[in-house]
């Protein structure tokens, strides 16, 4: 393990609002324990023991689905002491916030679901949006869940190539 720039736990807990300010939608524990470990002088324990007490002086506050969202007071907190923070570790947590939120827009934009029919069929509902309009909306009838399930991983994994293929398709000669 290297040295890290973080020192105390209130420097964790500044990291934490740092990174709760700027996301675009709320994070998973996971999520942003990922975004806070970026720094050698931040252990699990720490991080869990910080991101509790943030939750108890209502800096956070967690959201039904169980996700981390910044409160109003936390806001205010985190713009005051941000400066605070090593800039080497403002940098790098600066560009795995933009890496999360293009991940964030890019699920938005991207989706996919399965509903399953009266006569036992299942229906993969799949759309895909730009950040003005729907561009894409496609519902399928498939035999199996699974194979709704797994039009859909398909779909999410390159949904632009289903557009062009389409329009290549319904444009080709004739």
């Amino acid at each position: 393990m290297g040295v890290g720039f973080i020192r105390d736990k209130l420097e964790i807990k500044f990291l934490i609002l740092y990174i709760a300010a700027r996301v675009s939608e709320p994070l998973t524990m996971a999520e942003m324990q990922g975004l806070t470990m970026c720094d050698d002088g931040i252990d699990y324990f720490s991080f869990s023991e910080c991101l509790s007490d943030l939750v108890k002086t209502e800096h956070l506050y967690i959201t039904e689905d169980g996700r981390y969202e910044i409160t109003v007071k936390g806001l205010r907190n985190s713009e005051i002491c941000e400066s605070s923070l090593p800039y080497s570790v403002r940098m790098r947590t600066d560009r795995n916030i933009a890496d999360c939120n293009r991940e964030f827009r890019r699920r938005a934009q991207v989706r996919g679901r399965v509903t399953p029919r009266d006569n036992g069929t299942f229906t993969a509902e799949l759309s895909l949006s730009d950040d003005v309009d729907n561009l894409l909306r496609l519902e399928l009838m498939v035999a199996s869940e699974a194979m709704a399930q797994d039009l859909v991983a398909r779909f999410q994994k390159d949904p632009e190539q289903l557009y062009t293929k389409l329009l290549e398709t319904l444009y080709g000669e004739k």
